[in-house]
């Protein structure tokens, strides 16, 4: 270890950083070797105080992914982007109503902020890149106006049509990623599951187009995952919005799995207008060309959820991807992915049989076994 570094270390002990518990026992160090931060509005020169969220990360960044830290946030709304691509971190705010992280990125306009000028990926308010990052008891927002820009005609010059603005995302180096208490809201994209495991729990995530989507494996258990509303008519063959728009590789076992949910709806989310899944196909860069990812059979579950009246009746819905000649011609159906559901109740849960056929080999006790293994709950 280097000197300096060392000495920062010995002296954050000395001052006596307070011991944390972890959402996930058993990865933790010893709780006398946390270290401590504190963010908050005013630190009148506190100690390993910070005014800004990513200032304490920085503070994190020099600190060996051996030593367990805590970030603790205190009330108020900290209009930040958020990068946190250390490991074996807690983040725990003052609460859902109290603490909140914000941004307005939107795909547009947010290339610069992503390492291969990919505007839906820099949009993120916070993005996690790493191993054992739990997030605790506060909101994440990507707060564009999606609705005033939604409202606006097709061909009005102010829209803005590449729209997703991302509340989170799990980045390609994250993995046994932990949300407890927490709200995610958005639009469009709220969180991109784009990196390995990851388990939400006992919170919320709002939004309308494909809030949920990804090809990592995302467990979100004891949640609400609550529609918003759409400023305009806009509807795609009978649908306004989808939950989830999964991208799982076809040789993963799991992708997005939602149990003992409900899935509810915000005034002005008409009836039967939302599907729970469609299939995304990545436009992906291949020898013979760039067309949509054939391998990315989408896993969309529903085991045991509550489903409001706003679900529509087919429950899925197909999705437009790239063709081998650019266009958006090449249409993925639900019937060819791997979408399931059982223990469905509420208004919402009758449905129509539209021929899905796929049957997972997996319990839900043996997908959170796998899901969890090496991270012990």
């Amino acid at each position: 270890m280097k000197p300096i570094l060392a000495t920062l270390i010995a002296a954050l002990a000395l001052a006596g950083c307070a011991s944390a518990s972890r959402v996930v026992p058993g990865q933790a160090a010893a709780p006398n070797q946390m270290l401590t931060f504190e963010v908050r509005k005013q630190c009148h020169a506190a100690p390993r105080c910070f005014e800004t969220v990513q200032g304490a990360v920085d503070a994190a960044a020099a600190i060996p992914d051996t030593v367990p830290v805590a970030i603790r946030v205190g009330a108020g709304d900290f209009n930040e982007r958020v990068e946190i691509r250390r490991g074996n971190l807690t983040m725990t705010g003052a609460g859902r109503d109290a603490t909140r992280l914000h941004n307005d990125l939107v795909a547009e306009n947010a290339g610069k902020y992503h390492r291969n000028n990919w505007g839906t990926a820099g949009s993120a308010t916070l993005t996690l890149d790493g191993d054992r990052i739990d997030v605790r008891a506060m909101t994440i927002e990507n707060s564009f106006d999606y609705l005033a820009n939604d409202a606006l005609p097709e061909d009005d010059p102010r829209k803005i049509g590449n729209s997703q603005a991302l509340a989170v995302l799990l980045d390609i180096h994250s993995d046994r990623v932990a949300f407890e208490d927490v709200a995610l809201l958005g639009y469009q994209d709220t969180i991109f599951a784009n990196g390995a495991r990851a388990y939400f729990h006992n919170g919320l995530i709002a939004g309308n187009v494909d809030f949920i989507f990804g090809n990592g494996q995302l467990l979100i258990e004891d949640s609400e995952l609550r529609t918003c509303r759409r400023a305009g008519d806009d509807n795609d063959h009978g649908f306004q919005s989808f939950l989830l728009a999964p991208s799982t590789p076809i040789q993963q076992a799991i992708g997005l799995v939602v149990y003992h949910s409900r899935l509810t709806r915000e005034a002005g989310v008409p009836d039967s207008s939302v599907a729970l899944a469609r299939p995304w196909h990545p436009t992906t860069r291949f020898p013979d060309g760039r067309y949509a990812d054939p391998d990315a059979v989408g896993q969309a579950m529903f085991i045991d959820c509550y489903m409001d009246a706003h679900i529509h009746p087919d429950h899925w819905a197909s999705m437009p991807g790239t063709a081998r000649d650019g266009t958006k011609t090449d249409i993925f159906q639900p019937q060819d992915s791997r979408f399931y559901e059982s223990g469905s109740h509420g208004p919402g849960a009758r449905h129509r049989d539209i021929g899905i056929t796929w049957r997972p080999e997996l319990s839900i006790d043996q997908i959170r076994a796998r899901l969890f293994e090496g991270w012990q709950r």
